[in-house]
């Protein structure tokens, strides 16, 4: 196992970056040359983990080695993904058994955790025991545990990348309100989804502490009213978010900004799940060359 160099480094806005929060990011890793990873999908039988189990397959230089669920126990992930032919890998719920099997190949393994906030820290521990890093794209993780998550990797000296979104997209949808923000003074952020289940978004709820953290007072005329109608106030700078509910909606995320005479949007809308997969698979080959320990 090679040596991890750790430190702290202080919130960017730099382009590159994979995976861009205000305030929680861990990424860790050891210097090694990745080879062929072995890529366990914790939450494999979810739509993401088959996405997923799919995206790796496909991918040059990775290969689905073990698939953890705790529904669809025994059947085998390639049937459960519709694939031609199956992988011959059954669906278990064991994580401690795939790690123990996979880690005596002794090649580059990684864990992608679609699970629960509750379960992460115990599935990145179990994973840095048996040599191993880890992807996770688990919503509405708290704060501490993304601190508890930074101080085992800095101990371990083993890889954990905690992505709060894998979509480029979303990414890119940020950075254009970043820019667009230090020319307005007036922004409203709208989403919409299918589901009334985790409003406000995590992305429309990342895009206005985003906003909220460059300094600037956004909605003067109207920042202190409380009307309910107006929508919630996400922190102390008047970025406003608004969440529209409708069954059959795509789910969107649009900034409008406004100046005098002058309205300006961006918008990004995800379709279906497959969107994902391409950060999924960045953050994978990122998370076993990453030399430092990044805490946004």
């Amino acid at each position: 196992m090679a040596a991890l160099s750790c430190r702290c480094i202080q919130p960017t806005h730099c382009p590159a970056q994979l995976v861009r929060v205000s305030r929680f990011y861990v990424s860790c890793s050891a210097q090694t040359s990745p080879g062929n990873i072995k890529v366990i999908i914790n939450g494999a039988a979810k739509e993401i983990g088959r996405a997923a189990v799919l995206a790796v397959t496909r991918a040059r230089g990775m290969e689905v080695a073990g698939a953890v669920d705790s529904h669809l126990i025994g059947h085998d992930i390639g049937t459960v993904c519709d694939m031609e032919e199956p992988l011959e890998i059954p669906i278990i719920n064991d994580l401690t058994m795939v790690l123990g099997s996979i880690s005596q190949s002794k090649e580059t393994g990684v864990v992608v955790d679609f699970t629960d906030p509750v379960t992460v820290y115990d599935n990145v521990k179990q994973a840095t025991a048996f040599g191993m890093r880890s992807v996770v794209y688990v919503p509405r993780i708290k704060p501490e545990t993304v601190s508890a998550l930074s101080a085992l990797c800095e101990k371990a000296s083993m890889g954990c990348l905690v992505a709060p979104t894998l979509s480029i997209g979303s990414i890119l949808l940020q950075q254009a309100a970043i820019s667009a923000s230090f020319h307005y003074r007036n922004v409203e952020i709208v989403e919409t989804k299918a589901t009334p289940n985790d409003l406000p978004s995590t992305d429309a709820s990342q895009i206005a502490s985003n906003l909220s953290n460059l300094g600037q007072l956004y909605n003067r005329e109207d920042i202190s009213t409380d009307v309910k109608a107006r929508g919630q106030v996400l922190g102390e700078d008047g970025v406003r978010v608004h969440s529209l509910v409708l069954p059959g909606l795509p789910s969107s995320t649009t900034v409008y900004f406004s100046g005098a005479g002058d309205v300006f949007s961006v918008k990004h809308d995800i379709t279906n799940v497959q969107c994902l997969m391409p950060g999924l698979i960045l953050a994978i080959r990122k998370v076993v060359r990453l030399k430092v320990v990044n805490i946004f």
